[in-house]
């Protein structure tokens, strides 16, 4: 095979491999014993690291979806609906994507560091050795604890989002606080609440499995234990738009927007 056609061929081999260590995390899931305590070590790491940024990040999402939205909608003269507008931008979409960029930029990045580092020190190597599985005892934890935190975040972050969006609402859009609150209803239903969640679920369940793959397959000494990090937070990204669009659009199609 040419250089060219190697190159060529090389991510569908990457997808294969990280696809087949999805189904490897999968099986570790249902292996006993639980690794309890790496949990719950993990679920508060990460959630220490990813809180004070995402409800940071929150504000401005909520007060942009507020401004932009209300703007349009002034514009047709459905200001009554601005509020149900803003919500459901901020639950279906804004929400579930500032989380799992905080979670793949903070917590998939620490969760690649730390296990490239273990491998690059031959501790993976170590513990196959004398019969422990990696997968099981230091990805399924940490995998579970992203999912977790990902979404304890983005309640969180929809709480938040959307109390910045009826502050600048109120304040620059001379926006009526009663027809703000009483507009939740108008559009906004309960499966766009549910919606948001699974975002948030599959969100953090791709950033983790990617980070955990990039970690254990790091190589070539601290410096590639950094294109490692690098390169989980990348693909992540990427994932998570194209998942996003999916998983909106399969939404959409099973349940239509309600009309006011």
């Amino acid at each position: 095979m040419s250089l060219t056609a190697a190159r060529v061929v090389a991510p569908i081999g990457t997808a294969g491999k990280l696809f087949a260590f999805a189904l490897d995390v999968g099986r570790g899931l249902f292996r006993r014993p639980f690794q309890g305590r790496e949990f719950i070590q993990q679920a508060w790491f990460i959630a220490s690291v990813t809180i004070i940024p995402t409800a940071l990040v929150a504000i401005p999402f909520g007060a942009v979806i507020a401004l932009q939205v209300g703007g349009l909608i002034k514009q047709f003269g459905a200001q009554s609906f601005t509020g149900s507008a803003s919500v459901l931008a901020v639950i279906q979409q804004a929400g579930p994507i500032a989380t799992a960029l905080l979670i793949a930029g903070a917590g998939g990045s620490a969760i690649a560091a730390d296990l490239g580092a273990r491998k690059i020190r031959e501790e993976l190597d170590a513990m196959m050795v004398l019969g422990i599985d990696p997968i099981q005892r230091l990805v399924v934890p940490r995998v579970l604890a992203c999912m977790l935190v990902a979404v304890f975040l983005n309640g969180m972050v929809s709480v938040v989002g959307v109390a910045g969006g009826y502050v600048f609402n109120v304040i620059l859009q001379d926006g009526t606080p009663g027809a703000y609150i009483a507009s939740f209803t108008a559009l906004a239903q309960l499966p766009d609440v549910w919606v948001g969640m699974i975002k948030a679920l599959v969100f953090g369940l791709i950033a983790a499995i990617v980070a955990a793959y990039k970690g254990m397959n790091a190589g070539g000494g601290p410096k590639g234990v950094g294109d490692a990090v690098n390169e989980s937070v990348v693909i992540t990204f990427l994932l998570l738009f194209v998942v996003n669009f999916t998983l909106s659009t399969i939404y959409l199609q099973l349940v239509p927007p309600k009309t006011g």
